[in-house]
């Protein structure tokens, strides 16, 4: 059974098939009206999303099928009375396919290890697989080939969004440089500082991870960042947290040390003043709601290479 657990276990070819599908789909619409009717999507939501949830409600519904909002606040695994074990293995008999969004990533590996059909990492603590998908969609789009092009992402970078890039970049021909605040609970996790640099040393790229944010960023054709107050951070932090991630602030003037066609980047949801400036986010190198677009664009993609290697749908 495929999955998508995590970018590190994708190959370039499988990275390179799902963007593929889901331009063509993005493309011609029409073609796949049908093309998962009367199959059925369980969404598991643990941590609350916007554009998770509608994305890929909104996709499994164009595309002929349904989806069904599952909650696990209400649930009875969330309340300790059921196994996850259990929790999948009954789902399993209802639906089709599976996609989890989820705060630890072990729990996810231990749906992945019960389930009869194909599951979706829609987001975990450690990976944040789809996202990323769309957003190499997004830049492939903009800049016509992913191959040798630099990302520079900066800020908080001990976190989903940044591992994924890691699994993904360099495996990709891409060139990435990571700049954020030195010690562990900021920087890159070493398991995916590991897997950059081994897939960054076979593509002949380069990785960098460093302290400076100019350095980091410098003639990037694409600037990256993410949230630095994500879900599970005590609003008691912002203040100490916007001491410490304040020289990563993409500004205009630290974007002008990219490319001059650079894109800037944000998988939201974004806070203008905080990671980036109102003047990057809501300005002409901002590409944020192709992004987001291209999240269902790229789910239904998903959903369709999955679907197809188990065997539940054809062509």
């Amino acid at each position: 059974m495929q999955h998508l657990l995590t970018l590190e276990d994708w190959s370039a070819e499988q990275i390179a098939e799902a963007i593929a599908t889901a331009r063509h789909i993005k493309a011609h619409p029409e073609q796949y009206a049908d093309s998962l009717r009367r199959k059925t999507l369980c969404m598991i939501f643990e941590k609350p999303s916007l554009r998770t949830r509608l994305s890929f409600e909104a996709g499994m519904n164009q595309m002929g099928g349904h989806a069904i909002y599952y909650d696990m606040s209400t649930s009875p695994l969330n309340s300790g009375k059921e196994s996850i074990a259990d929790t999948v293995r009954t789902t399993c008999r209802y639906v089709d396919i599976i996609m989890a969004r989820l705060y630890k990533h072990e729990d996810l590996l231990e749906m992945a290890r019960y389930t009869t059909v194909p599951l979706i990492n829609a987001l975990t603590n450690y990976s944040h697989p789809g996202q990323v998908l769309a957003d190499l969609q997004t830049v492939e789009e903009h800049k016509g080939s992913l191959a040798g092009l630099k990302l520079a992402y900066l800020g908080d970078s001990f976190n989903n969004v940044t591992h994924s890039l890691m699994f993904a970049c360099p495996k990709m021909g891409m060139h990435l440089s990571i700049g954020c605040p030195p010690g562990d609970e900021y920087e890159p996790s070493p398991a995916a500082r590991a897997a950059a640099e081994a897939d960054a040393a076979r593509n002949n790229v380069t990785f960098q991870l460093t302290n400076d944010a100019q350095a980091a960023i410098q003639d990037a054709d694409v600037v990256y960042t993410d949230s630095w107050m994500s879900y599970h951070i005590p609003k008691e932090q912002e203040a100490a947290r916007r001491e410490i991630f304040g020289p990563y602030q993409v500004t205009a003037q630290l974007m002008a040390r990219a490319k001059p066609k650079a894109v800037f980047m944000n998988c939201l949801p974004a806070l203008r003043g905080m990671e980036q400036t109102a003047e990057v986010i809501d300005g002409p190198q901002s590409i944020v709601f192709d992004q987001a677009e291209n999240r269902m664009h790229m789910h239904k993609s998903l959903m369709l290479i999955l679907l197809r290697a188990a065997g539940k749908i054809k062509g």
